[in-house]
């Protein structure tokens, strides 16, 4: 359970970058773009409570 907190921001950018992906591939361009900016958000909001501890 421990490895898997500190691999959940990873795991959720992933799933965001990969729903973008469809997104995009399917004709939603905009949905997608707007999607894929989560993936840096995700990672820095870990980053920051990682620093923060």
């Amino acid at each position: 359970m421990k490895q898997l907190k500190k691999y959940y921001p990873i795991i959720l950018a992933f799933i965001s970058f990969l729903f973008s992906v469809t997104l995009w591939f399917n004709g939603y361009k905009d949905e997608g773009m707007f999607v894929g900016i989560w993936v840096p958000s995700i990672l820095a909001l870990a980053n920051f409570f990682n620093t923060v501890k």
